[in-house]
């Protein structure tokens, strides 16, 4: 009785998450079909998630190149192009940064690459640093092209500093600014909530 009591507690939990999972085979279905070639940005966008589980499939180093060439093509305050970015694929290394950002999915990561700013004191005159926008626009153009190449990708933003640097020998005036995981989805999430357009743009003035 007691057997019969906990395979049902079971069997309901298991039908518990179905509704859960049917937006991630949704999504994971949908990657598999557009992911393959060329598509539109907006497409890209809407399928780009923040993929925490890969594959065991090392990335072709041509889709690397193109990713990191969307990278490199981005604007930059005053064309500074003040970034500079390190690709990691020693899984040992990969070690050190998932231990940097308390992040296991770091290591399953194939690569990991560490995006850098090498000129940190350019203030607009907004009053705003230069470099983490700069830095953020060339690793976003990184993410869309990813999707394109039918890869996954994931910002990680909570990290030590200090340890990702010693991990890779980076000077003191140079800042990390992201760390971002590359490789091929095992599965794609669902979509996240976003509010509607009318709770976040105003027209002319503040509203």
């Amino acid at each position: 009785m007691r057997e019969n009591f906990d395979n049902s507690g079971k069997l309901k939990r298991a039908i518990s998450y179905i509704p859960a999972l049917i937006p991630a085979f949704i999504s994971t279905l949908s990657w598999k079909i557009f992911a393959r070639g060329d598509v539109s940005v907006m497409t890209a966008i809407k399928m780009r998630r923040s993929i925490r589980h890969y594959k065991d499939k090392p990335v072709e180093r041509e889709k690397l190149k193109k990713i990191l060439e969307a990278g490199r093509l981005a604007p930059s305050a005053g064309n500074m192009q003040e970034w500079k970015f390190i690709v990691v694929s020693d899984k040992n290394t990969r070690e050190k940064l998932a231990m940097a950002a308390h992040s296991r999915f770091v290591v399953e990561a194939p690569l990991v690459i560490v995006a850098c700013a090498t000129i940190t004191d350019c203030v607009l005159e907004s009053g705003q640093l230069a470099y983490p926008m700069d830095v953020a626009i060339a690793v976003d153009h990184m993410t869309l092209k990813a999707v394109e190449e039918g890869l996954g990708t994931c910002w990680v933003g909570d990290f030590d500093e200090r340890k990702v640097k010693e991990a890779l020998n980076i000077p003191d005036d140079v800042r990390v600014v992201t760390l971002l995981t590359l490789g091929y989805p095992k599965y794609v999430p669902g979509p996240r909530k976003r509010k509607k357009l009318e709770e976040i743009v105003a027209y002319e003035k503040w509203s």
